[in-house]
């Protein structure tokens, strides 16, 4: 539990130093936002969901970004990497290859990603507290299912769309992932 607020409080510390410079910057590092088939632009998969466009957009992503982590690290380190490196490789190349013209960046495409990913991977696992953690993203996140509909000009719902179907996916392939803490008890009971 220590080490996962550990892991949470370093993602926090990086993307509020990232926004913080990109504020100090006047914005100019949204130059290394994701811009769909732009081939000096297909790198820019893996900064993208680092930036933001407003101090809002950030503020609107931190908090969640950080409650899902916290919750999809339940999972192990491990998997929170397997999954994370996944849903940013996969939805950012979906986003450049199909997506409106644009400057796409946020991270809402990774907290979409985890939003499909908790909300099935605890029913494919059958373990209790993980089943209890997608019932209760649903509970309360729920409202996001709307996100991946068309919206606002200014909205990537794109990769709202792409992150949440990749998400499921990776449910689908890591959500049988042991547990550490119960396997660790189970192996301390049978010695």
């Amino acid at each position: 539990m220590r080490n996962n607020i550990k892991w949470v409080g370093a993602i926090f510390l990086a993307v509020t130093i990232i926004e913080i410079i990109n504020i100090l910057s006047g914005r100019s590092l949204n130059y290394f936002g994701l811009v769909p088939r732009s081939i000096d632009h297909l790198p820019h998969i893996f900064t993208a969901p680092l930036l933001h466009g407003s101090i809002w957009h950030f503020l609107s992503n931190i908090v969640t970004l950080c409650v899902f982590s916290f919750l999809l690290l339940q999972y192990g380190v491990k998997t929170y990497l397997k999954v994370t490196l996944t849903i940013i490789v996969t939805t950012g190349f979906a986003v450049w290859l199909f997506a409106r013209g644009g400057n796409h960046l946020g991270a809402s495409s990774v907290i979409y990603g985890y939003f499909g990913f908790l909300l099935l991977a605890g029913f494919i696992s059958k373990q209790f507290v993980r089943l209890m953690i997608s019932i209760f993203v649903g509970l309360v996140y729920g409202g996001l299912i709307f996100g991946v509909l068309p919206q606002g000009m200014y909205i990537s719902w794109e990769s709202h769309l792409f992150g949440f179907l990749f998400g499921i996916m990776a449910a689908k392939i890591w959500a049988h992932t042991p547990n550490p803490i119960t396997d660790r008890q189970a192996v301390s009971k049978n010695s």
